[in-house]
């Protein structure tokens, strides 16, 4: 038995990063690592067949009664135990004991009431104790042994009373959670159980205080942090709680809607004595604020007067802030600021001045503020329609680096406006009503300017010149603004390479230039969603396809949602390998290029959803998938067929990329068999069965094609083939004469011909011999018969003296009765006689078969092909008529 439990305790180990385990009444628990998550399943006991090593175990949101030590004994390794939710109404001091490394206890949310003697007397080691939401009465020092308790939250728990102990204790308590009971009055006794406590937040939140006694909160040792929000103070108690906070170590002071509608120079002495860096005065409806009132502020640091109702910001109202470095103004003024009011804050870094009403920026409003680096003025409702080379001066000595303008009405920048801003690096200027051209020079004097918003204005409209001043600039937003005509050179964003973000989305762009972004070698993200650029990707528009995302190596995110494309060329994204994400939904795309995506080996995420695709095939698709992370495709009318869809369906069924919508919104339309069914049920295996017979059809196609090129090359390429042949195989292996070894001949060949032929035979057959490439000699009548004898005994010793004998076969040679009776015969019986294979027949006209052999008694299957030869028609095929002819001359004439 022993051993059975020990198998499966060993084997609830090895699976309990993966196994989901069955509770006590039926119900799952998850488990992830060591943490077991048993929460919202209606337990009414602690799981007993969870892993033994848990460390953390979730058993919130449950029917739990109580807490049962011995269930808990088999987890002593939980270091966090989250039993909040529950009914639990009673603790047990063996709770602990059974759980010695315990750290995290959270049992908010249940039924305590009240907690036995010693309940946490076992519980050295815990840090944080959450026991809020109860109705606990604190009685007998319950946490004096819980030295090591850092969080202590006893909330929403009816306390009347902030006193935990009669003794000291809590030596490391770093935060006390004390919101929303009903605490009335803080005594000097009542905190002095923390007398040896550097307690960092003391929160008191919502409660009725109405009165702090003398020392009440001295008698905390430390206190660095006090959260007393919505507790209705006004102003006199504000007043005693600041004297009760002199001389502490008070840093930080949140007093947020304590009712504090009026704050005199009196309200804040007390903290004089202090260190206070951090002070909430916000929601309080403050509607005045005296001079002089901050004076005894001197190292603060953050000041939040947020949603507050301030009628008049007086050039004295922060004196005395000379350490602030953040001040939050939002939604916190109504009236008039005076000039030079901020003179004091010659420290401050941070002014947040959002959703303010006041009359106009003066000319010395933000005088002083020489090191601010941040001023936002979002939403604010001024008189700010033009902004002029004034309207800004009075920063003209700061250090300002981000300045936000957001709907602030603004309708006009001039030139110059932001000449003082040397050191501006973020400009909004965005969700205003600008209606203008920039010429360039309203950004005048922006040197280290990195970032410019204008998106959402009225009409901007764009020169080549409108950034010339700003090279240094990274980021463009320009948003739906109405800058539809870019088709300008140079473009205006030439002079931008360091430029890596640039927005032109919603413009309704329509023609722009090849060069658009020519230069922009930093590119990291475009976005040209919501334009009408499909006519420049059509192979129709007028000079072809506009690339105009070429020369941009970098680019990593790219935008063309919503353009109306129906066309995409081949090389459009060829220069693109660094690009990660590509958006291209909402489009008309049907089909695309087999190579578009072949250089976007490293793309993350695709979206091609709501287009027109009907086929997902491997060779478009399949570069673009190998390193894919994220697919939107849905919502297009796929095409469920075996040589539209087989692949993709293959491929959904495996892949690991994340797919919104796999299970719902990939459909397919047709054919009528699987309209309406998921792509993911598409049947592959009836497209197996297909496979030899493409493979087939591809081997035919491909010998058929190669058949009928072969025919094609010979037909009309044949006779260069075989002079470039005849030449390779005289120029590597030469001539083999065999006949020259028994017989000397005085002539190459004789020739026989007609005498009309006697121009053409002198005319070529005389260059033949002139040329030293060949070498050879004929027996030509005319002027090589020996002379004083008869022509028929010359002829017969002609043809004796020649290695060969030529015809030249003309319809004047059929006719010539001479060599019909007499030349051809005596030539033919020689070679009879002799067994030689010597005769050549050129032929000069196209003579047929029959007519050949009636005249001459001649065939062309009496001869090797080799001696058959056909004077060409075309000039530049005579070089290859004459190696040929060579070939044929120096080939054996003995019969073999």
């Amino acid at each position: 038995m022993g051993c059975s439990i020990l198998c499966w305790n060993s084997l609830s180990f090895r699976l309990v990063s993966v196994c989901l385990l069955c509770a006590s009444v039926g119900k799952q628990c998850q488990i992830r690592n060591t943490m077991a998550d048993c929460s919202h399943l209606k337990l009414t006991q602690i799981p007993s067949d969870l892993p033994n090593n848990i460390t953390g175990l979730d058993i919130s949101h449950n029917q739990l009664k109580k807490l049962v030590p011995e269930n808990l004994t088999q987890y002593s390794n939980l270091i966090y135990l989250n039993a909040g939710y529950n009914i639990i109404s009673k603790l047990q001091p063996e709770l602990c004991k059974n759980l010695p490394l315990l750290q995290i206890l959270k049992l908010e949310h249940n039924q305590l009431h009240e907690l036995p003697d010693g309940v946490f007397a076992t519980c050295s080691n815990l840090t944080e104790l959450n026991l809020g939401y109860n109705i606990i009465e604190v009685k007998n020092d319950p946490f004096k042994t819980l030295e090591n308790l850092n969080i202590l939250d006893l909330s929403h728990n009816h306390l009347k009373s902030a006193n935990l102990g009669l003794q000291q204790q809590l030596k490391n308590l770093r935060e006390l959670v004390l919101y929303s009971n009903q605490i009335t009055e803080l005594k000097k006794e009542d905190l002095k159980f923390l007398s040896n406590t550097s307690l960092n937040s003391l929160d008191l939140s919502s409660n009725p205080l109405k009165e702090f006694h003398t020392g009440c909160l001295q008698a905390i040792g430390n206190l660095f942090g006090l959260i007393l929000n919505n507790v209705e103070l006004g102003e006199n108690c504000t007043k005693k709680l600041c004297t009760e906070l002199s001389n502490t170590a008070i840093q930080n002071l949140s007093l947020s809607h304590v009712k504090l509608s009026h704050i005199n120079r009196l309200t804040l002495q007390g903290l004089q004595g202090t260190n206070l860096t951090i002070l909430n005065l916000s929601k309080n409806s403050l509607s005045v604020i005296e001079d002089d009132s901050f004076q005894w502020l001197s190292n603060l640091e953050y000041l939040n007067l947020e949603d507050n109702n301030i009628f008049k910001v007086s050039s004295r109202l922060f004196y005395g802030l000379s350490s602030i470095k953040h001040l939050n103004l939002i939604n916190a003024l109504s009236g008039k600021i005076e000039d030079f009011s901020f003179q004091w804050l010659y420290r401050l870094e941070y002014l947040i001045m959002d959703h303010n009403n006041f009359p106009q920026i003066t000319t010395n409003m933000f005088t002083g503020l020489k090191n601010l680096k941040y001023l936002s003025l979002y939403n604010c409702n001024i008189n700010l329609q033009r902004i002029t080379n004034k309207t800004f001066v009075s920063l003209a000595n700061s250090s300002l680096q981000v300045l936000n303008l957001t709907k602030t009405r603004i309708s006009t920048v001039e030139s110059g406006a932001f000449s003082f801003l040397g050191q501006l690096k973020i400009l909004d200027l965005g969700l205003n009503e600008i209606n203008q051209e920039l010429t360039g020079h309203e950004f005048e004097g922006l040197n280290n300017i990195e970032y410019i918003y204008l998106s959402y204005n009225r009409n901007v409209t764009l020169r080549s010149e409108s950034f010339i001043f700003v090279p240094s600039l990274s980021k463009l937003m320009l948003r739906k603004v109405g800058c539809n005509n870019l088709a300008i050179s140079p473009s205006p964003f030439h002079p931008l390479r360091n430029l890596t973000v640039l927005d032109i989305s919603n413009n309704n762009i329509a023609n722009i230039k090849e060069d658009l972004f020519d230069g922009l070698y930093k590119l990291d993200i475009l976005d040209l969603q919501h334009n009408n650029l499909a006519r420049l990707w059509k192979q129709a528009n007028p000079g072809g396809p506009v690339l105009f995302l070429k020369d941009l190596p970098n680019l990593r995110v790219l935008n063309l949602k919503s353009n109306g494309f129906d066309e995409i060329p081949v090389h459009v994204f060829k220069g693109l390998q660094q690009l990660k994400n590509l958006d291209l939904g909402s489009n008309n795309l049907n089909l695309l290029p087999a190579t578009l995506f072949d250089n976007q080996n490293s793309l993350n995420t695709l979206n091609l959803q709501k287009n027109l695709i009907t086929s997902v095939e491997e060779d478009v698709f399949g570069p673009a998938f190998k390193s894919l992370r994220k697919l939107e495709m849905d919502s297009n009318p796929f095409d469920c067929t075996c040589e539209s869809i087989a692949w993709f369906a293959s491929w959904l069924n495996v892949t690991q990329v994340y797919i919104p919508g796999l299970q719902s919104q990939y459909i397919c339309n047709t054919p009528p068999k699987y309209h309406s069914t998921l792509v993911l049920h598409f049947d592959t295996a009836a497209c197996k069965d297909s496979a030899p017979f493409k493979l087939l059809f591809v081997i035919t196609t491909t010998v058929v094609m190669q058949f009928i090129f072969i025919v094609l090359l010979i037909h009309f390429e044949g006779w260069r083939i075989a002079f470039y042949w005849n030449i390779s195989i005289n120029r590597i292996l030469g001539f083999k004469e065999l006949d020259r070894l028994r017989e000397v001949f005085d002539y190459d060949a004789y020739v026989i011909h007609a005498r009309k032929d006697t121009n053409w035979v002198l005319t070529n057959f005389t260059s033949l011999e002139e040329n030293e490439q060949f070498q050879v000699k004929f027996c030509l009548e005319e002027r090589d018969f020996e002379a004083g004898i008869s022509e028929f005994e010359a002829i017969i010793n002609s043809i004796r003296k020649s290695r060969k004998i030529i015809f030249i076969v003309t319809e004047h040679l059929l006719q010539d009765p001479w060599c019909r009776k007499f030349k051809v015969h005596h030539a033919l019986q020689q070679a009879i006689e002799q067994s030689r294979d010597s005769i050549i027949l050129i032929f000069l006209h196209n003579i047929q078969d029959y007519k050949l052999n009636h005249a001459l008694c001649l065939r062309r299957g009496m001869f090797r092909s080799r001696c058959i030869l056909n004077w060409p028609v075309q000039k530049e095929r005579i070089n290859a008529f004459h190696q040929q002819l060579m070939m044929a001359l120096k080939s054996n004439s003995k019969v073999r």
